[in-house]
């Protein structure tokens, strides 16, 4: 298993939508986003399912708890033909609003007016997808689910 999970990631990110509308943008201190807009983000870890992640990442990097809304979107892609680089889109509510940025990764997290994100040009292409496509595209997780004792799942949930 060590070997598939070293080319085949799975990252989960969090769109947070404030009541006033705003968004959750942070800017990374690192990497291909260093100093763009983005969502808060990061991987899944062994024995937590995806919606679990994206609210543990959330709050890591912004101190903001939240709770899923709904799964949106797929971000997929192959980096040098070796890695399968998976990104899962949560809309996320949040249930605290004091923010505090995880100084190892972040240089800034703030709540943002969309239209603030769309004319910002430290926008990444995924905020600026968002702004035109995120109304009504979530998935309500389904609970209570079992597909049999057989599977020995701990935790299982439907996004459909």
């Amino acid at each position: 298993m060590g070997e598939r999970s070293k080319h085949v990631w799975l990252g989960v990110c969090g769109l947070v939508i404030a009541d006033d509308g705003k968004w959750l943008v942070v800017k990374k201190t690192y990497g291909g986003l260093k100093g763009k807009w983005s969502l808060p983000a990061g991987f899944v870890q062994p024995g937590e399912t995806a919606d679990e992640a994206v609210v543990r990442e959330v709050k890591e990097e912004t101190g903001i708890e939240t709770e899923v809304i709904g799964l949106f979107g797929l971000r997929t892609g192959v980096i040098k033909n070796q890695i399968s680089d998976n990104m899962l889109m949560f809309l996320l509510k949040p249930t605290s609003t004091a923010i505090y940025v995880q100084v190892e990764e972040l240089s800034e997290a703030v709540f943002m007016d969309e239209r603030d994100i769309k004319k910002d040009p430290n926008s990444s292409v995924l905020l600026t997808e968002l702004n035109e496509r995120h109304a009504s595209l979530h998935k309500k997780p389904l609970e209570g689910k079992n597909p049999g004792d057989i599977f020995h799942y701990t935790s299982y949930k439907l996004f459909i």
